[in-house]
């Protein structure tokens, strides 16, 4: 114990990998997840050691987090901000609405203070991000002394974890079993029918790991005998575009397959499109050979950053329609990312700014396309000049007061780098030439930064947990139950009778409004396919930046 107290360090990462550890216990498809097990076992490990962590630790970690969490939702955030996502927004301001006005009257019918009804905000809401900008938040009362600023901190981890758990359980069974039977449908029948009704039924719709056994675009070599005399660009014309000649071998000599090549007898040719369209070209061009001996054109294949305002907003079947290159170069669409998650890429999806998109086919006609519509995505290293400004000018911001009546109005360094997040990770989005921070690398800060934030918080809390517990009781598991189906059955309702959005979208839609990865893992599970992920992206990104919000809200209206 003295070696822990005396190295809190130690503690420290020793709380992050027990609770991760922790956070991998699983039943059926419900798992805490590694924050969860964090606060447990930090929470835990404080009220047995009584140890103490700097809070400039917390700080620096939790500005860490927030920056990046702001990072990745800017592009999809700013890109949701428009007349055809506003009933996704009604959802996700329904979710804010619900949980501010249910942790206001808990604190105020059973006389809780502001450190708990914030961790049942928190914990109901499955926001972990809350847990930080309340505490940050109530660190900046008035009026507290430091031992009332710890106590009620300390309550905000507490009745965090509590509410968590269970409101973590409520949202996944809800949205993955329930509410297709309130629906009256069978998720997965419905995910693939929306799914082939956005593919112009062309292919049935895939599970979240399934891959075609038979892929969309392919390569053909075939023997001309049929298509003796006519060129490659009349040849190509007859199927309207939708292939292209990638190679002609004539004799032991390969050709470069120029529009005006005339093709002869016995000529061998390779030809790439989707296999739709490669059907019956037999009857046009000749017989179908096993390949082409010493020819293989290799399709190159990139990922490029929608950049283009003409792109942003548009399906992908308007985009190849407006950019012939697509068609004239047989440049294919093959997979869409948004916000790190992966959409189906039928020409019905909805490229939005911010959007990487994989295309495959040739190279040449892969850099003609790529001019045309964005940028290629370079995320190979993080820019740390960007990173470091980005931070510092939100933790500027956050120092912003603006007096209000007798209050001051403060983002905090919560606030403050969740907004330059946003911004920043915007202004990346719409100029990829520089400020480069992968993906990957954010995720990593993100989920870090909250880890360590966390840990320090549960070590420090530690010794309030067990009284808050005993005074409680049942009040903080029923709690986050309400928390979680007030507003989600009510964006239920409105989303299927009013606003009428299709079915699986909608309940992945009410996944994303309480930032649940879990539970949207519980329901593409489910419905063994991507297809409600549609909808939880557009909710997740608005979320992730209103519900962090709702943390100082209630401290400010708690704290008067």
């Amino acid at each position: 114990m003295g070696v822990l107290r005396g190295h809190p360090e130690l503690a420290l990462f020793l709380c992050l990998a027990f609770g991760y550890l922790v956070g991998k216990l699983r039943v059926g498809p419900i798992a805490l997840g590694g924050i969860c097990g964090t606060l447990i076992v930090s929470l835990l490990l404080g009220a047995w050691a009584g140890i103490e962590v700097e809070e400039d630790v917390k700080s620096v970690f939790f500005a860490l987090f927030i920056f990046a969490l702001g990072y990745l939702a800017g592009p999809q955030f700013f890109a949701n901000l428009n007349r055809r996502s506003l009933r996704f927004l009604t959802l996700c301001l329904i979710e804010l609405l619900c949980v501010l006005g249910i942790a206001w009257l808990l604190a105020e019918t059973f006389d809780l203070d502001v450190g708990t009804a914030s961790g049942i905000l928190a914990g109901a809401a499955t926001e972990s991000a809350v847990v930080g900008t309340a505490t940050e938040a109530i660190g900046n009362l008035p009026g507290l002394s430091a031992d009332q600023i710890s106590l009620y901190q300390g309550h905000v981890a507490t009745a965090y974890t509590v509410c968590y758990l269970f409101g973590l359980i409520t949202i996944v069974i809800y949205t993955s079993q329930i509410m297709p039977m309130l629906l009256r449908i069978d998720l997965r029948d419905a995910s693939r029918e929306l799914w082939e009704r956005m593919r112009g039924g062309i292919v049935p719709g895939l599970g979240d790991d399934e891959r075609e056994a038979l892929p969309g675009l392919v390569g053909r070599t075939y023997l001309v005998t049929r298509a003796d005399g006519r060129s490659i660009g009349d040849l190509e014309a007859s199927f309207e575009g939708r292939i292209t000649v990638e190679a002609v071998k004539r004799g032991s000599k390969t050709l470069t397959p120029d529009p005006g090549l005339v093709l002869v007898l016995s000529d061998l040719i390779l030809i790439v499109g989707r296999r739709t369209n490669l059907i019956g070209a037999a009857h046009v061009i000749g017989p179908e050979t096993p390949g082409i001996p010493g020819v293989d054109t290799p399709l190159a294949s990139v990922q490029v950053a929608i950049t283009d305002a003409s792109a942003a907003g548009r399906t992908i079947r308007a985009v190849q329609a407006a950019n012939p290159a697509f068609v004239d170069n047989g440049v294919y669409v093959t997979e869409v990312l948004r916000v790190e998650q992966r959409l189906p890429a039928s020409p019905d999806t909805v490229l939005e700014r911010g959007d990487v998109v994989t295309l495959v086919g040739a190279r040449a006609g892969l850099d003609r396309v790529v001019a045309k519509i964005g940028t290629i995505a370079r995320n190979d290293a993080t820019d740390f000049i960007y990173l470091g400004l980005g931070i510092s000018a939100g933790s500027l911001l956050g120092q912003l007061v603006i007096p209000l009546g007798a209050a001051a109005l403060s983002l905090g360094t919560g606030g403050g780098c969740l907004v330059s997040g946003l911004l920043f990770g915007w202004f990346r989005s719409r100029w990829q030439t520089f400020g480069a921070f992968p993906p990957q690398a954010a995720t990593t800060i993100k989920d870090m930064g909250l880890a360590v934030f966390i840990a320090c918080t549960g070590l420090t809390a530690g010794p309030q947990a067990w009284p808050l517990l005993k005074e409680y009781g049942a009040l903080l598991p029923l709690a986050g139950i309400a928390m979680v189906l007030v507003p989600a059955t009510l964006s239920l309702l409105i989303g299927h009778k009013f606003l009428k959005i299709e079915k699986p979208l909608l309940i992945g839609a009410i996944a994303g409004q309480q930032c649940s990865t879990p539970a949207i893992t519980a329901v593409t599970q489910t419905a063994a396919s991507s297809v409600p992920m549609l909808g939880y992206t557009i909710t997740y990104a608005l979320s992730n930046f209103l519900l962090p919000l709702t943390g100082p809200i209630l401290v400010g209206i708690l704290g008067t």
